[in-house]
């Protein structure tokens, strides 16, 4: 999907580069689930954001947020953040949130559980694969002294086979 981010730079917090920008594509992955099975595929949904990054070799750290962290929609969210050498520190490219029925009540979302008896589903959101912060983290930890930059195994098939891209300086 394509986003657009109004205040890009959060009041000059990471104004340069591709961080933060003011519009950007992601993948995201939404789920409606009956209310018993919602904790359950929130844990998938990470685990799948999980496996994704493991498999393009990322070092990451995965944050439960506090309560005071989340929007009003989220009864629980994980954020996953990678670690970003020109940055020096970790920053975030990836959440998984659980938003039981507040958006299903907003959106009226109901599915009939017994004889009649109409409940709200919950709904559940996961961002994939924010693109510019993904080629950032795969760009800063997979470049070479020579400014060449080594491409992950698992993307290999989709560059053609090729291993390196090549500095500019090459």
């Amino acid at each position: 999907s394509h986003c657009f981010r109004l205040e890009a730079g959060a009041a000059g917090a990471a104004s340069r580069g591709l961080y933060r920008v003011h519009q950007f594509s992601k993948v995201e992955m939404f789920v409606l689930a009956l209310p018993e099975d919602s904790d359950k595929i929130h844990m998938e949904l990470l685990e799948i954001e999980k496996n994704m990054f493991s498999k393009l070799g990322l070092h990451f750290k995965v944050l439960d947020m506090p309560t005071q962290d989340l929007g009003n929609p989220a009864y629980r969210k994980f954020d996953i953040e990678a670690w970003m050498p020109g940055r020096g520190s970790y920053g975030e490219i990836s959440s998984a949130s659980n938003c039981t029925d507040f958006q299903a009540r907003r959106l009226n979302i109901k599915y009939k559980h017994d004889h009649n008896d109409n409940r709200y589903v919950h709904t559940l959101n996961g961002t994939a694969c924010a693109i510019p912060r993904i080629i950032l983290a795969i760009l800063e930890n997979y470049q070479l002294a020579d400014g060449s930059v080594r491409i992950p195994e698992v993307l290999r098939p989709f560059m053609g086979g090729m291993e390196y891209i090549p500095s500019s300086k090459q």
